[in-house]
């Protein structure tokens, strides 16, 4: 890339960056419903077009920070280490996220970061489009799975998928895809209700870390005859 170009792109990702923090500083101040597209393009000092032309939708202004995990889970199974069964690997991802206090997971008690995800989980229109993320996570994690089967060679774990006589791998590996990211959407939402209604960190970190065992306990107790 030459040196204008990366400056074309800097620049490009400067504007996108103030658009949307600008777009959020309004949503969280006034409520996502009550901004107008024309609000937000005059706070970033943009015209109402180049707004569309970074953000197509209006809820992508505010889903864009999800873009950055985009297909994370898929990418953890295929990276697992030598011998790592897949959902070790996802469990082992989560609890390193969880100690980070990656926002993420819902434990960050940053009071920006509890006010964004208020603003995801009780705005309707949020809530519907951060599906279509969910759906995306689904589809890499159920490729990354059905690798990981085929991977095996036709041995124990593929064994095991047709011995608990499910059918095609792809539908094992689908179906295990869609549990996971449920429970991993399920324990970021309580993770972030413990902190929103005023619990402390510490506490809530204890019991984050307990609910993540038992919905890793339970996926792999349902998985375990699939092979996974």
């Amino acid at each position: 890339m030459s040196e204008a170009g990366g400056l074309r792109t800097l620049k490009k990702e400067r504007t996108r960056q103030a658009i949307a923090d600008a777009a959020i500083g309004l949503f969280l101040a006034n409520g996502f419903d009550r901004v107008s597209v024309a609000e937000i393009a005059a706070a970033a000092e943009v015209s109402k077009p180049t707004l569309f032309r970074y953000f197509p939708a209006k809820e992508d202004l505010v889903l864009h920070r999800f873009s950055d995990h985009q297909g994370e889970s898929g990418r953890v199974v295929r990276a697992r280490r030598a011998g790592e069964g897949p959902l070790a690997a996802l469990r082992r991802h989560f609890l390193d996220r969880l100690a980070e206090r990656d926002p993420v997971t819902g434990l960050c008690a940053d009071p920006e970061v509890l006010a964004f995800r208020r603003l995801v989980y009780e705005t309707p229109s949020l809530s519907s489009h951060l599906l279509g993320f969910i759906a995306a996570d689904t589809d890499a994690l159920a490729e990354a799975l059905a690798g990981a089967v085929a991977g095996s060679g036709g041995g124990a774990v593929a064994g095991a998928v047709a011995g608990a006589g499910g059918g095609a791998p792809e539908l094992t590996a689908r179906l295990l895809a869609a549990q996971y990211l449920a429970v991993h959407h399920a324990l970021a939402y309580r993770n972030w209700s413990r902190l929103a209604s005023g619990m402390p960190l510490p506490e809530a970190a204890d019991g984050a870390v307990a609910d993540a065992g038992t919905a890793f306990t339970l996926l792999a107790s349902g998985a375990s005859a699939y092979g996974y």
